[in-house]
């Protein structure tokens, strides 16, 4: 994923506290006013998937998305490999790799996930020990 400035036009919303649960396959699920975050890890194959549904309108068919984490720990992560799902309302994304997506959920505040022209506020108060749980799946080191 290469890294890009998105636009600030994105406005907070309030949320529901961050959920790990571990099974074959762990997740990490967090809602907001506007939208559901969903991620999974299947250790398996291994793969990470990474889905955003929004509540309100579909995502645009842009041709990038992009998540800014703000914080003390700030990145910027973005692909071109985003594929649109449920008539377009839900935005995934695939890698064999989310270290730099596990760190910014972990260590920041905030999340602006979007596309070029619109996107997401995630609150990530409470989610650093969720993704700790989540992060313990992926390295086999449950409890």
């Amino acid at each position: 994923m290469r890294a890009l400035t998105l636009i600030p036009f994105l406005l907070a919303t309030p949320a529901t506290a961050w959920q790990a649960t571990v099974a074959d396959i762990c997740t990490l699920t967090h809602e907001t006013d506007t939208a559901h975050v969903h991620l999974t890890f299947a250790p398996t194959k291994p793969l990470y998937t990474l889905a955003i549904t929004r509540k309100g309108a579909p995502w645009p068919d842009d041709p990038w998305f992009a998540i800014r984490f703000v914080g003390p720990n700030e990145i910027t992560i973005s692909t071109d490999k985003h594929a649109l799902s449920d008539n377009g309302q839900t935005l995934n994304v695939a890698d064999s790799g989310f270290s730099n997506v596990l760190d910014g959920l972990q260590f920041n505040a905030k999340a602006l996930a979007g596309t070029a022209t619109q996107g997401e506020a995630i609150d990530l108060t409470g989610a650093a020990p969720e993704v700790a749980k989540f992060r313990a799946c992926t390295t086999g080191q449950l409890s």
